[in-house]
């Protein structure tokens, strides 16, 4: 039960598809605990709608699709290039709390879906990375009974695009190591990486266009990228 005198955060839905993604995301954090995942607490009836309750994190979403002026990740000032700007060793710590997430997302049976850097809220203050807004996360593996899945573009596998396809963990590794390859770059164009060769060599691996190429999940995409 939220507490008088803290800060909470409401997400509200009225139309049905937005219902049917509270609902997902509901089942999700009942399934999945992680200090990293910021949990929805409590669900309320709001007019004809409904909504979920979650505590307030600081911090500021690497990237707002809302606010479409913004949609150029470069322009100075902005999250996602303070974010960039900051020294190698804070974007890897940064990128490790997002693949030890993970890890607890994995276990509990569930496959990342609509993981891009709107997920990914960052306090500068305290240097610390959560995660937000993960409900389209589902139970894994499934078979894609659609075109596609949401989610940009720029970190979705290809399997994602192909009805029929398997969506499990190894998609996870993919969103993963775009994720990382994103964050690791100085700019949006991905020719300025300020990781290391064989940090590279692995996200290639983790990205590969063929799902049985990559890692087999994501405990062992984090021990390779550990390694490198």
């Amino acid at each position: 039960m939220p507490d008088r005198g803290e800060r909470w955060f409401v997400k509200t839905a009225v139309t049905g598809a937005g219902l049917r993604s509270l609902e997902r995301a509901w089942r999700f954090h009942r399934a999945v605990r992680h200090p990293v995942i910021v949990p929805q607490v409590r669900r309320i009836v709001v007019g004809d709608g409904q909504a979920v309750v979650m505590p307030w994190r600081d911090g500021e979403v690497l990237y707002d699709p809302a606010e479409r002026w913004r949609a150029d990740r470069t322009r100075p000032g902005s999250p996602m290039a303070r974010f960039r700007a900051l020294p190698v060793h804070r974007i890897e710590d940064a990128f490790a709390r997002v693949l030890d997430a993970h890890l607890a997302v994995e276990a509990a049976g569930y496959v990342a879906v609509d993981l891009y850097d709107g997920a990914l809220l960052y306090d500068f203050a305290a240097a610390k990375m959560r995660l937000i807004d993960l409900d389209e996360y589902r139970p894994g593996p499934f078979v894609l009974d659609a075109e596609r899945l949401p989610g940009s573009t720029r970190f979705m596998a290809p399997e994602e695009f192909e009805r029929g396809a398997t969506i499990d963990s190894r998609t996870t590794v993919h969103a993963l190591g775009r994720t990382a390859r994103l964050l690791l770059d100085a700019g949006d164009e991905e020719s300025a990486w300020r990781g290391t060769a064989a940090q590279l060599a692995v996200l290639e691996r983790a990205t590969h266009p063929d799902p049985a190429q990559r890692f087999a999940g994501v405990r062992e995409f984090r021990e390779a990228w550990l390694r490198s």
